[in-house]
């Protein structure tokens, strides 16, 4: 650069004793003010070209941050004015990965000097150092206990693909609000790619599993619970959360309920009853709280078939005997309810779905499973998938379609059946 005279605002490039060349310049910041900033680099162009930048940057309206944030700084603040907004589970799990992971590999870094080779060397290694030897989970086990890294034998305790994905998708979302605020000028985690999970798509019952398990569940306390989860393909959550309000009976009421035992004929020619999925039920912490649906359209109406508004009635009458037989009746509105009437804690429906799926024969089909059943099997009954996307309440029809709808082998075979018809 020729030593005349600069102008304003452009900035000056010196030498340190040390043979550092050194540029400093009044750029914009993220409070609206200007402050003085320096660069530096082995060589005079070099200096002047990283000044050029902030300059630029500045001219253009990207300010640099007013504030010399970590990592951690940054996501604490995140976590508490910009998370802690959101729905309670979300909030758990955000504060979880940031925690366990984000803190500890690179809440030291400087935010504006994250780079995505930092964030690519610190998910690499993420995905293979071992969790049990990296968190010292063997070395907190009584000494008794310890059986692999406290005692020099590996366990190879590393985080699924599934792990690595939050983990990531968790600090690009920090780092997009953080630009979005301009306290850095881009996100380098999306310039980093992580590898997407392979979800097993073939899980589910087929129709005679399907009729098994319904007729193991007559009876059952929660018998109404399993049709609707077949039926409808209810989550786990919308089926604890519903409540007796959310079911609208279209006319029917105790008049209709007197003169038969069971949702008549009369009542199915004159009544159409349908569901709103409101609320769901979660568990956040160590307690029980009812939240939104998981999305805009999980919010839904849903119309109740016959056989489904039966057994809402029959576990009516059923609920009605256990709150006469209840020492102490807790009114909670709800459908499903433990035998005092309270919330049903969504961990612990598990004692009554594992002893019912020992006795279909379904050993290792999870209850979300019974959702996707819902969903195939309305697809290969022919039922368009808009209209499947609708009845769960799927966030996107792509959702259905790829997700869920897997495809057997016999409908592979059908299908080539067909082709080898038309051709001959």
């Amino acid at each position: 650069m020729p030593r005349g005279k600069r102008s304003n605002g452009e900035g000056s490039v010196y030498q340190r004793k040390d043979g550092l060349w050194v540029g400093a310049a009044y750029v914009l910041t993220t409070t609206g003010h200007r402050k003085r900033v320096t660069v530096s680099a082995t060589q005079e162009e070099e200096a002047w070209r990283k000044l050029r930048k902030k300059i630029a940057d500045s001219d253009a309206g990207i300010p640099v941050s007013a504030e010399s944030w970590k990592v951690e700084n940054y996501l604490r603040y995140w976590m508490d004015n910009v998370v802690a907004t959101k729905r309670p589970r979300t909030v758990e799990g955000y504060a979880a990965v940031v925690r366990r992971h984000l803190i500890p590999g690179l809440g030291a870094k400087p935010l504006k000097r994250l780079s995505a080779q930092d964030v690519r060397t610190f998910l690499t290694r993420l995905r293979h150092d071992c969790r049990c030897c990296a968190d010292k989970i063997d070395a907190k086990r009584p000494k008794e206990a310890r059986r692999c890294c406290a005692v020099g034998k590996c366990c190879r305790l590393v985080l699924s693909d599934r792990t690595i994905q939050q983990v990531h998708a968790v600090l690009r979302n920090a780092l997009q609000h953080a630009m979005r605020e301009e306290i850095i000028p881009r996100n380098v985690a999306k310039l980093v790619q992580v590898k997407s999970p392979r979800y097993d798509v073939h899980r589910g019952l087929d129709a005679d599993q399907a009729r098994k398990l319904l007729k193991e569940a007559e009876g059952d306390r929660l018998e109404a619970l399993y049709v609707l989860a077949l039926y409808l393909g209810m989550r786990r959550g919308e089926l604890l959360g519903l409540r007796w309000t959310d079911i609208d009976w279209d006319g029917w009421d105790e008049r209709c309920r007197e003169h038969a035992d069971e949702f008549c004929e009369d009542c199915a020619d004159l009544h159409f009853p349908s569901l709103e999925v409101r609320q769901t039920l979660q568990r956040v912490g160590k307690q029980l709280v009812f939240v939104p649906p998981k999305t805009d359209r999980s919010e839904r109406a849903t119309p109740l078939p016959r056989l489904v508004a039966e057994a809402l009635i029959e576990h009516w009458d059923r609920q009605d005997d256990e709150a006469e037989a209840a020492d102490a009746w807790e009114d909670s509105g709800l459908v499903f309810t433990t035998p005092q009437g309270g919330p049903i804690d969504p961990t612990y429906l598990r004692a009554s779905w594992y002893p019912l799926r020992k006795r279909a024969g379904l050993d290792g089909v999870r209850f979300h499973d019974l959702r996707h059943s819902c969903v195939t099997l309305l697809l290969r009954l022919g039922v368009p998938p808009h209209i499947v996307r609708d009845i769960v309440g799927h966030s996107a029809i792509d959702v259905t379609m790829t997700i869920y709808a897997s495809v057997s082998l016999e409908d592979k075979r059908e299908a080539l059946k067909k082709l080898t018809e038309e051709l001959g």
